[in-house]
């Protein structure tokens, strides 16, 4: 039947001849083995010690299903149909390995190898072995519960802390600890606070370096601060040796009096003590001590806008105030308190007038206006203005990176009704989401580092490309016509830099 509308036709052509979508995602490929990311796998993860798909085949698998935008285990067919790329990853398969090496490998399948990427049913058979049953066993009806991880799913939090720790080596590391509502159908899902079915995994993300540096999945129904100084003292772990200082950021979730005290009192051997500011519940004794500062004693809070300093109509004020839990203690660490506040400008409607516990933010009258109040607990000396907007910084950029993992990566979509498999695969998407930030900021450069996943992959991933088999070597060949023709053998120079001096 001819076709209509328009003056062209599709024809289907008969032979692949090695023709690829993907031309920009070897370079992922050459970052992994610059990382030790796959040599990472390898180490610590040995689940497939006999026959069939190794541990770096199905983890690898997984990451680039991640990269290119796929968001379900089916999506694998995908990548398995571009018999262009697949001819790369067979030859990165066997790089470097010795004659004996290659044909162990060979050996893994009693018949011939049929496939270049696992089928999705042998990624479901892989990812049920990070499902700990007898964990599942303890769960108390309406009780948060965290299933303990099994070896495997431990092994994550390894590999992640071998592949970041490439690249600058600064020395203080700001820490950003939040919680995200993942929301799913799933059977076996619990509800969160916010009503819907959903996991609700607790990330731990490093600011300097855009990287999220640990996480914990989580049930829908666990609190965001449920245990979370465990969480740290595990996050802290896995920095790398040479950060010698750290510095704390959380929401309310994290204003818990052992989390404080750990931090303030050097209870950490290695780091000392670590600098916090951390949003403060704002209870009737805050608010009462809010209503005690002198209105002269706020001041304007600002922020740059093209260079200059503009009000943006809140303020901040210093608050007196003590716990009643560290109150009673001539000896208990001594916090400083800050309050913001922010006047609510629109008008009531006559009968309508909400009382301050109706918000969905705290709220209070100060002398007859009422305010949006937001409160801070810190161990730090800085000046009011710039550690506001210091603690602010954690809002961005934390929460920018949850949408990505969620909506950019494949994060926002559970293979399975299992805890232990749907942490398994969260812990993949974050480990691709880490690849993604080292190729932006150790490859790319600056200019590419707020850039999103989507703008990623149009301008450098999904790239039409030729897969030629000449002289036992693979060339890549693009069209030079594409803009990003040059940035992608550059990307190649920089990587094999990274893999001498990393």
């Amino acid at each position: 039947m001819a076709q209509k509308a328009l003056p062209y036709e599709y024809e289907i052509e008969g032979s692949k001849a090695g023709l690829t979508s993907f031309g920009g995602l070897p370079t992922y490929l050459d970052l992994a083995s610059a990382t030790g990311f796959l040599r990472s796998i390898d180490r610590h993860l040995r689940i497939r010690s006999g026959q069939g798909w190794t541990d770096r085949q199905m983890i690898l698998s997984l990451v680039l299903l991640n990269l290119v935008g796929g968001d379900c285990v089916e999506d694998i067919d995908k990548l398995e149909a571009d018999e262009g790329f697949g001819r790369i990853m067979r030859k990165v398969e066997m790089h470097g390995l010795t004659r004996k090496g290659k044909r162990t490998l060979k050996n893994r399948w009693r018949k011939e190898r049929t496939r270049t990427f696992p089928s999705a049913s042998a990624i479901f058979r892989y990812l049920a072995n990070f499902h700990n049953v007898e964990e599942e066993k303890c769960r108390e009806k309406g009780k948060a519960y965290i299933p303990a991880p099994n070896k495997y799913l431990k092994a994550f939090g390894k590999i992640n802390a071998e592949m970041i720790s490439v690249g600058d080596k600064q020395e203080t590391a700001t820490l950003d600890m939040d919680a995200t509502i993942a929301a799913t159908l799933k059977d076996n899902a619990l509800y969160s606070y916010k009503g819907g079915k959903a996991y609700q995994p607790l990330n731990t993300y490093w600011h300097e370096r855009g990287l999220i540096l640990h996480t914990e999945f989580r049930d829908g129904n666990v609190p965001a601060g449920h245990e979370q100084l465990r969480v740290l003292q595990e996050a802290l772990g896995y920095l790398p040796l040479w950060v010698k200082k750290v510095r704390l950021r959380s929401d309310t979730a994290g204003y818990q009096h052992d989390i404080m005290r750990y931090c303030d009192l050097k209870d950490n051997k290695r780091f000392g003590r670590i600098e916090f500011a951390i949003g403060a519940d704002v209870t009737s004794e805050f608010r009462k001590a809010v209503s005690e500062v002198r209105e002269k004693d706020w001041q304007p809070l600002y922020r740059e806008v093209n260079g200059q300093m503009k009000e943006t109509g809140r303020q901040w004020a210093e608050v007196c105030f003590v716990p009643n839990k560290i109150g009673h203690s001539k000896n208990g660490p001594v916090y400083r308190y800050l309050a913001t506040r922010e006047e609510l400008k629109q008008a009531e409607l006559p009968g309508m007038e909400k009382g301050d516990e109706e918000y969905l933010f705290p709220v209070m009258r100060l002398r007859g206006q009422q305010y949006k109040i937001f409160g801070i607990v810190t161990n730090m000396d800085w000046a009011g203005q710039e550690l506001i907007g210091w603690l602010y910084e954690r809002c961005g950029k934390s929460e920018e990176a949850h949408a990505a993992m969620k909506n950019d990566f494949a994060g926002g979509r559970f293979p399975s009704g299992d805890f232990g498999e749907n942490a398994a695969w969260w812990w993949v998407m974050i480990l691709a989401y880490n690849l993604n930030s080292l190729m932006k900021r150790l490859v790319l450069g600056e200019s590419w580092v707020n850039k999103r996943m989507k703008a990623i992959r149009f301008g450098l991933i999904i790239i039409a490309a030729r897969i030629i088999d000449r002289s036992r070597r693979l060339w890549v060949r693009i069209s030079g016509s594409r803009p990003s023709s040059e940035l992608l053998i550059d990307m190649r120079r920089k990587v094999a830099q990274l893999a001498t001096t990393g």
